[in-house]
Order: C-alpha cells, then sequence, then structure tokens
C-alpha cells in the first residue's frame, strides 16, 4: 500500500471565522492520525479571506499538540517571504516540542498577490532569485554542514526532514541537485507533473539525508458512499477554485447541486485541467483513479487534498480514502 499524507489549507466556510477553522484543522488531523496517514500539512498562504494557515508554524504547533505520532509539517513554508534564521528557529522549535515528527517544506512562490511584498517590507521577485542559496542556508542552520558565524537556537541540530515543493521544473532541478524529497503541486498545477517527476528521478544526487529520490503527488480527494454524493460534496472546492482563478476569492462556500453545468465553458474548462489529478467519488472511484494516477507517476506516496464545507464529511472522506486504498495494491 502506497502512503497517503493529508494537505490542508485550514478553510474558512462562508458563515465561519478561523477560530472554527483551526479546531476544524485539528480535528481533521487528529481523524488522520487515527486512520493511518503518515503526514499532516498546512500551506503558507496570506491575504485570503477563505484560508486560515498563514501563520503556519502557529498552526502546526496547535495541531502537533493536539496529535501525538502523524508527522506534522508545512506543504509549504515560501521561503522568499522570510529569512532562513527565523524559519530554522521556528522549526527547529516545533521540533524541540515535537522530536522526530517535523517536515519542511520549502516553496519559492509567495502565495498571495503582489501586494504581499509590499506588506512584508520585501521585494519578493528579487527574493525569489536567491531561493536556491536560502534553502542551502536554511539547511545549513539546521544541519550546522556548513559553518556559519551565528547558531539558530532552537534550530541548529533539530532533526527536521526538509522537502522541496514545486509546481514546475524549476523544484524538481533543485530538489535533485540538492538530494531533496520532492513533492509535486499536481492537485492544482498538473501540467508538468510528468516532466518534472522525470527530471527529479533522471537528475537526482544522493545527499546525507537521502539516497535515491522519494517524489510525492497532490491530488484532490474526495470520498463518500456514492458518485453523487461526493461530486455534490466538491463543489465547494469548484466554486472556490472559480472564484480564486477569476479574481473573486472568498470563503468556502456551501455545495451547489449541478454546479459544473452552469459554468461556462471557458469555466468548465478551469475544472477539466485538474481532472488528471483529482480522484472523486464512492471508494470504488476513488481506489481505481489513485491507482490509475500511481501507476502513471510511480510516485512514492500520494498527498490527498480537497476541502469540503460540512467539516465532518471531510472526516468522513479520509477516513473512506484510507479504507479504499488500503484495499487495493498500489505499488509506487
Amino acid at each position: 500500500m502506497i502512503p497517503l499524507s493529508v494537505l490542508d489549507l485550514v478553510p474558512i466556510r462562508e458563515g465561519s471565522d478561523a477560530r472554527a477553522a483551526l479546531a476544524e484543522a485539528c480535528a481533521l488531523a487528529r481523524v488522520a492520525e487515527e486512520a493511518g496517514y503518515r503526514r499532516y500539512w498546512v500551506a503558507e498562504h496570506h491575504a485570503t479571506p477563505g484560508i486560515a494557515g498563514g501563520a503556519t508554524a502557529v498552526v502546526l504547533a496547535a495541531i502537533g499538540h493536539a496529535t501525538r505520532t502523524i508527522r506534522i509539517g508545512a506543504g509549504g513554508i515560501m521561503l522568499p517571504n522570510h529569512n532562513p534564521f527565523v524559519i530554522a528557529e521556528q522549526f527547529g522549535t516545533l521540533d524541540a516540542l515535537f522530536p522526530g515528527r517535523v517536515d519542511l517544506g520549502l516553496g519559492r512562490a509567495p502565495g498571495a498577490a503582489p501586494i504581499l511584498g509590499q506588506a512584508l517590507r520585501k521585494d519578493l521577485g528579487r527574493a525569489a532569485e536567491y531561493f536556491p542559496q536560502d534553502v542551502v542556508e536554511l539547511r545549513a542552520l539546521l544541519t550546522g554542514d556548513i559553518d556559519l558565524p551565528i547558531a539558530a537556537t532552537p534550530g541548529l541540530g533539530a532533526k527536521v526532514d526538509l522537502w522541496m515543493l514545486g509546481s514546475s521544473l524549476f523544484g524538481a532541478q533543485l530538489a535533485a541537485r540538492l538530494g531533496l524529497p520532492y513533492a509535486f503541486a499536481s492537485h492544482f498545477a498538473p501540467d508538468h507533473l510528468d516532466a518534472a517527476l522525470a527530471t527529479y528521478r533522471e537528475h537526482f544526487r544522493p545527499s546525507a539525508c537521502l539516497e535515491k529520490p522519494y517524489a510525492a503527488a497532490a491530488m484532490t480527494v474526495i470520498c463518500a458512499e456514492t458518485d453523487a454524493e461526493a461530486d455534490l460534496l466538491a463543489s465547494s472546492q469548484d466554486q472556490a477554485f472559480v472564484r480564486l482563478r477569476t479574481g473573486d476569492p472568498g470563503k468556502l462556500p456551501p455545495p451547489v447541486p449541478g454546479y459544473r453545468q452552469s459554468l461556462s465553458l471557458s469555466e468548465q474548462g478551469m475544472l477539466e485541467r485538474l481532472a488528471a489529478a483529482r480522484a472523486v467519488g464512492s471508494p470504488q472511484t476513488v481506489r481505481a483513479r489513485i491507482a490509475r494516477f500511481v501507476e502513471r507517476t510511480r510516485a512514492d506516496e500520494i498527498i490527498v487534498s480537497g476541502a469540503t464545507f460540512d467539516p465532518l464529511a471531510r472526516q468522513e472522506s479520509l477516513r473512506l480514502t484510507m479504507e479504499a486504498v488500503g484495499g487495493t495494491v498500489l505499488a509506487a
């Protein structure tokens, strides 16, 4: 059985607030742990009214306290928004609180509109140019493999697993060069998935932390008792995606029957682009679609994404997905 993990954007539902979203994330993490998921990641997004995970390290501290064994981590931290020293301290602190459980996925995108740079007092375009150097510096702050004039405390010596994230060939190339595990954001950007995984595997250089390539791929997965029920649940995620892509982001809306049929052809096309990394349906449907995706990508791990308006439906989706995949042979 291929390992399954969870990516959570900590969605804020219409009629709800960030406090409820954070409580729902902690409850979902407990369900993921009980169901046997390997890790629970939170993604950094900013200035988005429907996402409560912006202060990612703080959210992970809450999730770590709500769970006991599941790995917790950032999927990911958008490093150009920060300096490596602060991130080393934050994740060194998480490792001290939850030893042996912390992942740190690193991305190059800002995770918000360009105005974020002004709010952060940073030139994010220029900061992104230094992303490879910042990754090397951050790793050195944690491992001590390069002699630096300052030590992060907590941070130095922390057993944090670094990951490279990506939705293009850039992250794949950097992950391969540094010998890091690689996670591809195919749930929202599937176009370059096959080329990125091939590049990563072909150019991978063994490192102190990883002897051979290890690639995870994200899918939108929503599982319910029937295909029709799952499609209805998924309409909340579909609405949120279309609104984001058309410049009108908001809180996660309730499901709408027949939502896709109400869209224009261009909007339907936005959603159809995601079909290659999507498994929405009954346990049988989800099992078959994940199996085809793994056969195609040879992914070592699947990262399950996808939100539902009803938090309990999302919990049940995780349970049903694990049961479905656990009942078949999926070879990575």
